[in-house]
């Protein structure tokens, strides 16, 4: 896959809106950042309810490839 420097600027763009929509998750991001709480074997679980109320989760653990993914994350946006 090559480099699109403008979907780079669209995901940005698209972060910053979810932020200013969302202004608790980007707190909580850096609160766990900051806390050491990203590491390998931890779990990142995310749970959805629907409209109909029917609920969907799902977990990973975290492994030192993940950690790297998400600091290359951290580190461009």
């Amino acid at each position: 896959m090559a480099f699109n420097p403008s979907m780079l600027l669209g995901i940005k763009k698209r972060l910053e809106i979810f932020s200013s929509e969302h202004p608790k998750f980007p707190l909580f991001l850096r609160t766990v950042g900051a806390s050491n709480a990203i590491a390998p074997g931890s779990v990142i679980e995310v749970k959805i309810t629907d409209i109909n109320g029917r609920d969907y989760t799902s977990n990973i653990k975290l492994t030192p490839n993940d950690i790297e993914t998400i600091e290359l994350f951290k580190n461009s946006l």
